[in-house]
C-alpha cells in the first residue's frame, strides 16, 4: 500500500502527524510506503531532529496550506499547491503513479471537495458521505453521514445506507446490518419529508435490512448497526457523543477518588479499559464512502496515536474491497428502485 498523508492537517500538525507516521512503521508491511505531503524542508528537518530515516517514508513537496478557517471549495481551487490538493491529485486516476489511499486530519470540507474534484466519485454515486464507527455497548455503530453533506437529498441518504451497509459487512464483519434512519421520533408519522422519502426508498431496496426510524437516545442501545442522517446532524451527534464520553469518565474517576482514594486505584484499570474502547483516538479516521479511491478523514484534534491507528485502519480498508462492492450494490439497487430524477 502507498498511503499519502497530509502532514500539515490538524490542530497538532505537523509534529503529531509525523510522530504518528513514525509510530505506524511497525504496523505497515516492508513494501508499504508513507508519502508525507507538505513543505519538503520542514518535514526533512523534523525527521532529522528525531533521528528518523526509513526508506518507506517518502516526502512529497506541497508548500501551501489550507487552514481550518478557509472556505473549502474556494481554498481547493485557489491553493493548488496545498497539501490537501496535492494529496488528492496523487490519488487521482490521472496521476502517473497514483497512491492507494490518502489520509488527512485537516479541513474536512476541503478534503471532501478536493477528493470529489480530483479523485472523482464511484460510478453511480451521487454524493460521498463520511462513515464514522462509534463504539456501542452491543458492538460498533456506523454513522453516515458525519459531516460531508449537511443538506442532502433523499437519494443521497438512500445511497449512504447502501454504502454504509457494505462497509459494515466487509470492514466490520456484520453479516446482516440493521439499518435505521435518525429521526425526531420512531413513529411513522413523525419527521420531515426528507426522511419519509428516504424511508420509502429503503423499504423498496432489496438486500437492506431496514428497521425504520430511531431517535438519538437509541444510538448506544444496540438497536441498529448502521444509522443514517444528514451531515449536519451526524457531525453534531458525533461530537456530542465524544464530549459526553469524556465528561462521564472524568466525573466517574473524580467521584470514586473523592469517595475512596484506595478504591480509585483498584478501579483505575477498569475505567481505563472502558475509556479506551470509547476513545475516538483508537478509531483513527473515517472513510469518505463514494469517492473513487480511499480517502480517510481523521479528527482535527488527532494525536500521534490517532494517526497511527488511522494508518492501520486505512490499510485494512484498502484491502477490504469495499469500493468494488459499493459500485455493484448501487447499480443493483438503482435497477430495483429507480428513484425519480427529481430526487437525484
Amino acid at each position: 500500500m502507498r498511503l499519502a498523508i497530509d502532514v500539515m492537517g490538524g490542530d497538532h500538525a505537523p509534529d503529531a502527524i509525523l510522530k504518528g507516521c513514525v509510530e505506524a512503521l511497525d504496523v505497515i508491511a516492508p513494501e508499504d510506503e508513507l508519502h508525507l505531503v507538505g513543505p519538503k524542508d520542514l518535514i526533512a528537518e523534523l525527521l532529522a531532529e528525531h533521528g528518523v530515516s526509513d526508506p518507506r517514508m517518502v516526502i512529497d513537496h506541497a508548500p501551501d496550506l489550507i487552514s481550518m478557517d478557509d472556505e473549502p471549495a474556494r481554498a481547493v481551487r485557489a491553493k493548488t499547491e496545498s497539501s490537501i490538493v496535492r494529496m488528492t491529485l496523487s490519488a487521482s486516476r490521472k496521476a502517473d503513479d497514483p497512491v492507494d489511499a490518502i489520509l488527512s486530519a485537516g479541513n474536512t470540507g476541503a478534503c471532501v471537495a478536493a477528493a470529489i474534484m480530483h479523485m472523482k466519485r464511484l460510478p453511480g454515486v451521487h454524493r460521498p458521505g463520511i462513515a464514522v464507527t462509534i463504539p456501542g455497548f452491543q458492538g460498533p455503530v456506523i454513522l453516515c453521514d458525519a459531516g460531508a453533506n449537511p443538506a442532502p437529498k433523499a437519494t443521497h441518504l438512500w445511497q449512504y445506507a447502501i454504502m454504509a451497509d457494505v462497509y459494515a459487512r466487509l470492514r466490520h464483519g456484520i453479516a446482516e446490518p440493521r439499518v435505521a434512519l435518525m429521526n425526531i421520533g420512531a413513529e411513522e408519522g413523525k419527521g420531515s419529508d426528507l426522511v419519509k422519502e428516504t424511508r420509502d426508498l429503503l423499504r423498496a431496496t432489496p438486500g437492506i435490512k431496514f428497521i425504520g426510524f430511531v431517535e438519538g437516545r437509541d444510538f448506544f442501545d444496540g438497536v441498529a448497526d448502521v444509522i443514517i442522517t444528514d451531515g449536519f446532524v451526524g457531525n453534531t451527534v458525533l461530537k456530542m457523543a465524544e464530549g459526553l464520553a469524556k465528561s462521564i469518565f472524568a466525573a466517574i474517576a473524580q467521584e470514586i477518588f473523592e469517595t475512596d482514594p484506595g478504591l480509585a486505584l483498584k478501579f483505575e484499570p477498569v475505567v481505563k479499559s472502558i475509556y479506551k474502547k470509547n476513545d475516538y483516538h483508537e478509531q483513527g479516521g473515517a472513510p469518505l464512502l463514494g469517492v473513487n479511491g480511499a480517502c480517510i478523514i481523521a479528527h482535527g484534534s488527532s494525536e500521534a496515536r490517532t494517526i497511527r491507528a488511522a494508518i492501520r485502519n486505512t490499510r485494512d480498508f484498502v484491502q477490504s474491497g469495499v469500493n468494488a462492492r459499493i459500485v455493484e450494490r448501487i447499480a443493483e439497487a438503482t435497477d430495483a428502485v429507480r428513484p425519480s430524477a427529481e430526487h437525484a
